[in-house]
């Protein structure tokens, strides 16, 4: 059965499920087979229903042998099939070799893999969640091949290449048009390089039994929308704006202003009661003239500004600050004053030459090379494995962790308090956004949601979660006018509608 779900798990438990299926409950390897190919197959039918001619591409694994009851399926279903085997080996034991002596048996037969016949559909069934390794070869030729044409494939559980577990193609890894994954829903499908590999991803449970389902912890969840209807509910007739907070904004050195506007106007566009700004003296005029609901104070000497951070519920440094000796006493003034922080950009990067304790409650927003930068390791090995990544950072700096990019990861430290369990939060990822929004100010925008959403009384994993989510969403409408050439200033009108759903 085709579902939607929300909780993603590891290859480890994937595989434990699947063994759990067959010695606890009874149901036979190629039982679990024969439903996988046939579920896909229905996903054929559905999704492609002008697809005749349809090549399935089969390695020498179960996942091969997914793929061999697919193209009998599609074979019962009157399409044209033809089955390709790399290196032209096929499985001589185990459910795989039923799954292929049945296609033979039924008239199919099987090619070795070279050139790619034309056809409407491709099947990907060479490698499934266990590979980790790059691909090479006949292999690596293929998919390549694959990518090179308009023709659209759809991948069996993982499309090849990609590691199932991080989210990381260590080479060529196919570029599906859709990817139907088996009994539960793989944290690698959704994060890192994921997403512009998999297509839609669809879940085909199987019919597994619940219990079995649940027999597992999922390791990761993914965001949905309904989800900001739990965290921000309607305001009371009554309010006013001391009950929505007062978010204070340190940032923009000589020449940089315009992003500590973006951060602080997003603050205000997300519900922040009250927006302060301290900036450089030069910014002043033009963020007053550009936005003057936002109060700004300007200062070559930040640390003299004390009662003002301290008069804050929740403090942003970063958008636009530098690295210079303004800079770091900005730092160390928003440090001082023992609010909870949203660090951004280079308060990142200064936190990273010189770590310290943060407040309690804090939120980093680090995208992939200033999360290197925090945790001694390259961008390459943040990349390399996400949720490692992320995870390390929430425990490093106890404070809860974004990691920015597609699929971005946020996670809460260690025991605390809105961690999903006693060992730590399970990380949550956001399926929404675009590349449009690869531009300069996104980061800002979102610190600056971030902390608004902690001045409106949200703790701090729900309020990342909640302004990653809206911020994700806001990029996705500004993205029907096109993602090429939008800006991070598109954002900020479209957070208000977003975040009054």
């Amino acid at each position: 059965m085709s579902k939607a779900t929300r909780a993603l798990y590891s290859v480890a438990q994937a595989r434990a499920l699947d063994q759990r299926a067959i010695e606890q409950f009874g149901i036979a390897g190629f039982e679990l087979m024969r439903r996988a190919g046939e579920a896909a197959a229905r996903q054929v039918l559905q999704r492609y229903p002008l697809a005749e001619r349809i090549c399935v591409l089969v390695g020498p694994g179960n996942n091969g042998g997914d793929g061999y009851v697919v193209a009998s399926a599609l074979a019962r279903a009157r399409r044209q099939v033809c089955v390709l085997a790399l290196g032209g080996r096929l499985p001589q034991s185990g459910d795989a070799a039923t799954a292929c002596q049945q296609w033979q048996q039924g008239r199919g037969t099987v090619a070795p893999l070279g050139a790619l016949p034309e056809a409407d559909l491709y099947v990907d069934a060479l490698f499934g969640i266990g590979l980790t390794r790059a691909l090479d070869g006949a292999a690596a030729e293929a998919v390549a091949a694959l990518n090179a044409r308009p023709t659209p494939v759809l991948a069996l559980d993982v499309p090849s290449g990609l590691n199932a577990d991080s989210g990381a193609a260590p080479g060529v890894a196919l570029q599906a048009d859709a990817t139907v994954t088996f009994i539960v829903d793989k944290r690698g499908l959704h994060t890192g390089q994921a997403p512009a590999l998999t297509g839609q991803v669809i879940l085909e449970d199987l019919a597994l039994p619940e219990p079995l389902l649940r027999s597992e912890m999922a390791v990761a969840e993914l965001l949905t929308e309904a989800d900001l209807d739990r965290w921000l509910g309607k305001r009371a007739r009554d309010a006013h704006k001391g009950n929505f907070g007062r978010v204070l904004v340190i940032g923009g050195d000589e020449g940089y202003g315009g992003a500590v506007r973006l951060a602080a106007e997003a603050a205000a566009r997300s519900g922040a009661g009250l927006v302060s700004v301290i900036t450089r003296p030069a910014h002043v005029a033009p963020l007053l003239a550009g936005r003057p609901e936002l109060m700004v104070r300007g200062s070559d000497h930040p640390d003299r500004l004390q009662a003002l951070a301290e008069a804050a519920d929740v403090v942003v440094v970063g958008p636009g600050l530098g690295r210079g000796d303004w800079s770091q006493r900005c730092l160390d003034l928003a440090l001082a004053c023992a609010k909870p922080l949203v660090l951004d950009a280079d308060g990142l990067n200064l936190l990273a030459a010189a770590p310290r304790a943060l407040t309690p409650g804090s939120i980093l927003t680090p995208h992939p090379a200033e999360a290197g930068r925090l945790l001694g390791i390259s961008t390459a090995e943040v990349q390399a494995d996400r949720y490692a990544a992320v995870r390390g950072l929430a425990r490093a700096y106890s404070a809860v962790s974004v990691l920015k990019g597609a699929g971005s990861l946020i996670c809460a430290p260690p025991n605390d308090a809105a961690s999903a369990n006693a060992e730590g939060s399970v990380p949550s990822v956001c399926p929404y956004g675009n590349p449009g929004m690869a531009t300069g100010g996104s980061g800002d925008v979102l610190a600056g949601v971030c902390a608004a959403l902690m001045a409106q009384h949200l703790d701090a994993y729900s309020a990342a979660r909640a302004a990653v989510l809206a911020h994700a969403l806001a990029g996705d409408l500004a993205a029907r006018d096109g993602e090429r050439g939008m800006l991070a200033g598109d954002l900020l009108k479209l957070l208000r509608r977003v975040l009054n759903r």
